[in-house]
Order: structure tokens, then C-alpha cells, then sequence
């Protein structure tokens, strides 16, 4: 079930082994999906219209596959159907023959924070971790990446990634149904060891903070990269003089499961007992209604709904509104 290119650059790259144990676990999942939701994506993923792209542009903010013109407007307008049937798009911008997916997440705007921060990817192997739908691994190859593969635990957003992969299917780039440690409840994706694999560039973006336990987490982080590799991580924040760290008790800007969110110092602290020796800050940059909010693409709640509307530099539970730290790591 990995896609042909993909699989031919994991065996370019040393990871032959790691590509068909993933293959094998990916027939099984897929023969025996635990979602009652699936068949009904899979229906709109294989309703798409056939239509070849005349051009796809994956280093540009809103990722473009296809010109208006490849298509007629009955065959956009059958596109828009079956995109919206995997509402809600959390991360984008897209563009898919003219018609464009306005996600919730203006996703370009952390891309631009982090790209000129991180070493090159070009000709490197990427593993993304809690990818989404997989716009950042696009924006990826688009950098040069040689392959990535991306991982998430949530099957719609596996689904969204293969509804847009269908007009691309000679990149080297997948998401998976997979997540690290702990399986999903309900059978919906598989843990994913790291059974030798290693890459050269390793990111984890809004994922440590659902963690039970974040120092654990970057270890199985850690154990996917290469020995002079590079782990980009990303995390909601507090500041200094709010304490070390917030452990939310209930909701936090209406998200459930969010166990701890860091300090600065907390956050490097935690890098440094995973084994990290090489720990700079990126960029702080609070969430805005710029960056996240509501669309035709979404649900009918975002940003402004997870704020106190009389303090908007509080959440509606009273905790600091979201700020965010992206920071980049090595063991060198």
C-alpha cells in the first residue's frame, strides 16, 4: 500500500526492510479499517474526476496542482464536492485546478517562520510527524526533499492527503496512518517503530503537547534520526512568568487532550534530557485571526471562538491565549 515512488526512493535510501514491513502493515490495516467513517471517504476520494495536471508548483504559499484551464467546470465543480465531503481542511492553502481550499490554518505562515532556519532539504529524507494532510511535506519536496513520509494519526486527514496525491502520484511522499507510542483508540491508525529506519530531517509539529510524556516522545523522535541529523519541533508555549509548565485540567481553547504545555526553558529542558546537545529557537510568534480561523473548508468554530471575547489574550478557559515556539535541534 506504499505508493510505487515512494517505496523506490525508501530502498534507494537504505530503508528496503522498513519499506516492506510498512507494506505489509499497511495491507492489513487497510483490508480490516476499525472507522466507521472510512468507506464514505474512500467514496469521495475515488469519485475525484479524472484530470491530468499540466503543472504542479509546490514551493509557493497556496500549493498549486493543475491550471483552470486542464479541466471543464463540470469537473471542478464535481472536485469541490468531493473535497468538501472530507470537511473539515485544517491545513492548507490549496489549489487544485483552479479551485481553491482555503483551510482553517493560513499554513504558509509557520513555512515561512521555520524554512530559512532549517538546513537545506534538498536531496535529504524526511519524516514528519502528526503531518496532517500532508501540506507541509509538500512544501517539502517542493524544497528538495529526495522523499517524505509523513504520519498521522487522525484517517480523515489520511484521506485528504490521498484525495490530493491522486493528481500527483509520482512524488515520493505519503501519509500514513501511523503515530508513535501508544495506539489510537478504536483501531484507527498503528504504532510505528522505528525497526532501523532513519532520516536525515525529522519534524514534530503541535504534537508534543498532547503527550503524556514529552521527554519519552522526543526519544522516539530521536530514534528516527540519523546520527548528524536534524529535528525540527514545534510547540505551543507559556511565558517564563507563568511557570515551567501548564498541565490544562479540562479544555485548552476548547482542544481536548492537551497534557503539557512548556516554558522555553522547560520545553529546551526536555530536549536536552532526551540527548539533544544542539538547541536553537527559531521563532515565538503568538496565533492570530490572520492565521487561524474559519472557512467554507472548516467547521463553524475557530480562533475567535476558543478566546475570552472580552480579553482576547486569554483562552475561553482563562489560560493564556496560544503562543507558539518553533525550535531545531542535533545531537552535534
Amino acid at each position: 500500500m506504499l505508493s510505487e515512488p515512494l517505496k523506490t526512493k525508501l530502498v534507494e535510501s537504505g530503508m528496503a526492510a522498513w519499506a516492506s514491513w510498512l507494506d505489509g502493515q499497511l495491507t492489513r490495516f487497510y483490508d480490516h479499517v476499525d472507522h466507521g467513517d472510512y468507506p464514505g471517504w474512500l467514496d469521495a476520494v475515488n469519485r475525484l474526476p479524472e484530470i491530468s495536471p499540466t503543472l504542479s508548483k509546490l514551493d509557493s504559499d497556496e500549493i498549486q496542482i493543475g491550471r483552470a484551464t486542464d479541466c471543464t467546470e463540470r469537473q471542478r465543480q464535481a472536485t469541490r464536492q468531493q473535497l468538501q465531503r472530507l470537511i473539515p481542511w485544517r491545513k492548507g492553502p490549496f489549489n487544485l485546478f483552479g479551485l481553491s481550499i482555503d483551510a482553517e490554518w493560513r499554513s504558509d505562515l509557520k513555512w515561512r517562520r521555520l524554512q530559512d532556519k532549517i538546513s537545506p532539504l534538498s536531496g535529504r529524507t524526511v519524516l514528519d510527524v502528526g503531518c496532517g494532510n500532508g501540506y507541509y511535506g509538500w512544501r517539502m519536496l517542493g524544497a528538495g526533499a529526495k522523499l517524505v513520509v509523513g504520519i498521522d494519526s487522525t484517517l480523515k486527514y489520511v484521506m485528504q492527503h490521498r484525495a490530493v496525491a491522486r493528481y500527483l502520484p509520482h512524488a515520493p511522499f505519503d501519509v500514513l496512518p501511523f503515530s508513535l507510542g501508544a495506539q489510537a483508540s478504536g483501531g484507527a491508525c498503528l504504532v510505528l517503530p522505528h525497526n532501523g529506519a532513519s532520516f536525515d530531517t525529522v519534524f514534530s509539529m503541535g504534537v508534543i503537547y498532547h503527550q503524556r510524556d514529552p521527554i519519552k516522545h522526543i526519544r522516539e523522535l530521536s530514534a528516527f534520526l540519523q546520527d548528524k541529523g536534524e529535528l525540527i519541533l514545534e510547540s505551543l508555549i507559556i511565558d517564563e512568568d507563568h511557570g515551567n509548565v501548564l498541565n490544562p485540567q479540562g479544555r485548552y481553547a476548547k482542544m481536548r487532550n492537551i497534557r503539557s504545555i512548556p516554558s522555553i526553558t522547560t520545553l529546551k529542558n526536555w530536549l536536552s534530557a532526551a540527548g539533544f546537545t544542539t538547541i536553537e529557537l527559531a521563532n515565538i510568534s503568538t496565533t492570530t485571526l490572520t492565521e487561524q480561523r474559519v472557512t467554507e473548508w472548516t467547521y463553524h468554530e475557530s480562533l475567535t471562538n476558543f478566546l475570552e471575547p472580552e480579553n482576547p489574550r486569554l483562552t475561553i478557559e482563562g489560560h493564556p491565549a496560544p503562543k507558539r515556539a518553533i525550535v531545531i535541534c542535533s545531537k552535534h
